[in-house]
């Protein structure tokens, strides 16, 4: 089987003088833009790439936006939306965005059952996008039902943070897995305690399914010592080389319609 292209699915591009977010977690104290993400793809043997909106832009898209249309060929988006707003959800579409994205880390847990969600949900489900949840802890036990039913593909980012010292969460994380419309980001293990062994026991269970490989680019919070090469480097060894180069950057482009 020959390689796909190979996709890195979560990266930010970012650059001081933005307008912050007023309950971010996290100010960036230098710039990180589109110009050196994709050199960064090219010295490492990456093609595309996907760039999240970072939590600490809140819901202004646009510096996200405009690097998506300088090159739509190789990037494509998750943006960050308040559902209570009115979306042009068609154009941000035309525009290269393929899911939501829903950081939790530190925040309330949104009742997903309320009617803006619903619609949500209906609206990205006509257009193939998926729903990315950044959460940890007991917040996956809280939202497990809610993602079993939902409509759309979800997207466990970072493995789900699993933490050697909260296993009730890492069986809750295991246990999504097994649902076909549940995929799992291979990305950040400096984020959490316990990822290699999660990662390992997926692997035991599902094999490849809905894997997916994010390098968390440029690593926000945890910039020392990281690289992109060691974050390729780490999820060769624990997924093999024939996973890494065909399958999931398969997997990739099927979540993303990307071919």
């Amino acid at each position: 089987m020959t390689s796909a292209p190979s996709i890195d699915t979560h990266a930010h591009v970012f650059r001081r003088g933005l307008t912050l977010s007023a309950t971010r977690r996290y100010t960036p104290s230098y710039d990180s833009d589109v110009d050196a993400y994709l050199a960064q793809l090219d010295a490492n043997g990456l093609t595309r790439g996907v760039l999240v909106q970072p939590s600490f832009l809140g819901t202004d898209n646009s510096f996200m936006l405009d690097a998506l249309a300088e090159h739509p060929d190789r990037l494509r988006g998750v943006v960050v939306i308040d559902p209570n707003d009115d979306h042009d959800v068609d154009k941000l579409h035309a525009q290269g965005a393929r899911g939501i994205r829903l950081n939790l880390i530190g925040a309330g847990i949104p009742d997903l059952e309320r009617p803006e969600w619903r619609n949500l949900e209906r609206r990205i489900g006509q257009l193939g996008w998926h729903l990315e949840i950044q959460a940890k802890g007991d917040q996956w036990d809280r939202l497990a039902s809610r993602i079993s039913a939902w409509r759309t593909p979800v997207v466990i980012d970072h493995l789900g943070l699993p933490a050697v010292e909260d296993p009730r969460a890492v069986e809750v994380i295991i246990g999504l897995g097994a649902l076909d419309h549940v995929w799992t980001k291979v990305s950040a293990p400096y984020r959490s305690s316990n990822p290699t062994p999660t990662l390992a026991r997926y692997l035991d269970l599902y094999g490849t399914r809905n894997l997916l490989f994010g390098t968390d680019w440029p690593f926000t919070g945890h910039e020392e010592g990281r690289s992109m090469g060691a974050q390729i480097a780490w999820a060769r060894s624990v997924l093999g080389d024939q996973a890494f180069d065909v399958t999931l950057p398969r997997n990739a482009q099927r979540l993303l319609d990307w071919n």
